[in-house]
């Protein structure tokens, strides 16, 4: 991997305020190195890792997918209750989920019209609303 997509995810981890420890540089150099948004699973994130020679946990990468959730550098986007993504991309956005492929992309946002949302339960608020609409191939 190159010097500067190493840079590139070290400050990334340093706006957050995040310990740039080595695996921490390498899987964000990973997700953002080149610029572009991501969307990962724990496994492909662990998989494209070790097919670049980094020897790093599975285990440490969901820990670390959660830390940098947590310090606001991505968010989780929850598939069927089971399976999560990890999104580079934090403004809110609806997603595509391709059912054949299991693959998640950004859908357009200036398509999505939400008209009117229901009221919050008494003594709650709103945190969040979350798209994703789930696709499959014709044919």
């Amino acid at each position: 991997m190159a010097l500067d997509q190493h840079e590139v995810g070290t400050t990334w981890l340093a706006g957050a305020g995040l310990r740039p420890t080595r695996q921490r540089v390498t899987l964000a150099a990973l997700l953002i190195g080149d610029g572009q948004h991501r969307h990962v699973t724990a496994e492909s994130l662990f998989e494209a890792a070790k097919a670049q020679g980094d020897g790093v946990s599975l285990a440490t990468v969901y820990n670390t997918l959660r830390a940098f959730c947590d310090a606001g550098l991505m968010q989780e986007v929850m598939v069927d209750g089971s399976k999560s993504y990890f999104d580079t991309n934090t403004h809110d956005h609806p997603h595509f989920f391709w059912e054949d492929e299991a693959k998640l992309t950004d859908a357009p946002s200036d398509q999505l019209v939400i008209a009117q949302l229901p009221d919050a339960p008494d003594g709650a608020e709103i945190a969040s609303v979350d798209v994703v609409i789930r696709l499959r191939r014709k044919g």
